[in-house]
């Protein structure tokens, strides 16, 4: 694909509501006072922000939806419960040179392109695995104890759900990731967590039931408030307007009209009522952050971009077929802004 460039203000950024999706783009930040100057650029499947907000460059590879679905044995009893999403991406295409391969292979080749690129962040935003399998979630956590790089995961809609089990998500969500996903959170909160890394903090929280509870967005609060660069890392992408349902949280239609899944992957209906109070609140609130950089999300198999209020939004295409996205923060003097 032939690079296109272009500049776009956040004030135009605000009025049009969401930007070009696959092209190379640009947001100042100055434009809405943001207490970090950064312009960002898409290039395929690379961003590269210049920004003040680092005084080295970092780097880090988004992965999302690899959709790990090996088991054993220990799977057999819940059968019932993971045998459609056990079938659903044993066999993929690779999303550049459209050659057959597979989640396992995919995955492998993250980790190895983390390791040759040395790269100072692996962000696993969701979806890692089609179902919560003991099998698949030993078989990358013996790779990521290998890696040589920091690496943080927030779980996906898929990695705690099996399909039809009695329960509400809530309380499925938390026994799931207790018996099987805790290790992957290296010691920190599962559903809310902060990591540094050179001067940026990237922000790890859950929103896999397409909600967001009042201690998160109290847990964001505080993380808005200490002034600190900051990255957001979501499975579930927030809102943005002329986007589908999947841009659901936050999403003022999301609810039980529009609930067109439900029944395949058998979980209960979303709320007749919709959105909670406090994602909505979340979802305004991280629009207005002025020392928020971006956001990355996984959950749509779709690469995208929206830029809402100057703030980006970054959806990765799915690991299933081969995908990631590079990210590069590179410094920028800040006398190179204002000239």
């Amino acid at each position: 694909m032939k690079r296109r460039s272009f500049i776009l203000t956040a004030a135009a950024a605000s009025a049009a509501g969401v930007a070009n999706s696959g092209l190379a783009a640009g947001a100042e930040a100055a434009a809405k006072g943001s207490a970090w100057l950064r312009s960002f650029a898409v290039d395929d499947n690379r961003v590269t922000f210049h920004t003040n907000a680092v005084t080295r460059p970092v780097n880090v590879l988004v992965v999302a939806d690899t959709h790990l679905f090996t088991d054993d044995e220990r799977g057999e009893p819940y059968q019932e419960f993971s045998g459609r999403m056990a079938r659903a991406y044993n066999k993929t295409t690779h999303f550049k040179t459209r050659q057959p391969t597979n989640p396992e292979q995919s995955f492998e080749d993250a980790l190895e392109r983390a390791k040759t690129n040395k790269v100072d962040l692996l962000a696993l935003v969701g979806d890692l695995f089609s179902f919560p399998s003991e099998a698949a979630i030993e078989w990358v956590s013996e790779r990521l104890a290998k890696v040589e790089m920091p690496w943080l995961y927030v779980a996906g809609n898929h990695d705690w759900h099996y399909e039809g089990m009695e329960g509400s998500l809530d309380k499925l969500r938390a026994e799931w990731i207790e018996k099987r996903l805790k290790p992957l959170y290296q010691g920190n909160h599962p559903l809310m967590s902060a990591y540094e890394v050179h001067g940026v903090r990237f922000l790890a929280i859950d929103n896999s039931q397409y909600e967001i509870l009042p201690e998160q967005l109290e847990f964001f609060r505080t993380q808005v408030n200490s002034g600190q660069p900051l990255v957001l890392l979501v499975h579930i992408p927030l809102y943005a307007p002329g986007r589908p349902m999947g841009f659901g949280c936050g999403n003022p239609n999301w609810g039980a009209a529009n609930d067109r899944n439900y029944k395949i992957e058998r979980r209960p209906k979303w709320p007749e009522t919709g959105h909670a109070q406090a994602t909505m609140d979340f979802h305004r609130e991280v629009f207005e952050a002025k020392n928020l950089l971006g956001i990355f999300a996984g959950h749509t198999h779709r690469q995208s971009l929206d830029v809402i209020n100057g703030t980006p939004q970054f959806v990765t295409n799915a690991n299933a077929v081969g995908a990631y996205m590079d990210v590069a923060f590179v410094p920028q003097e800040a006398s190179l802004e204002s000239s």
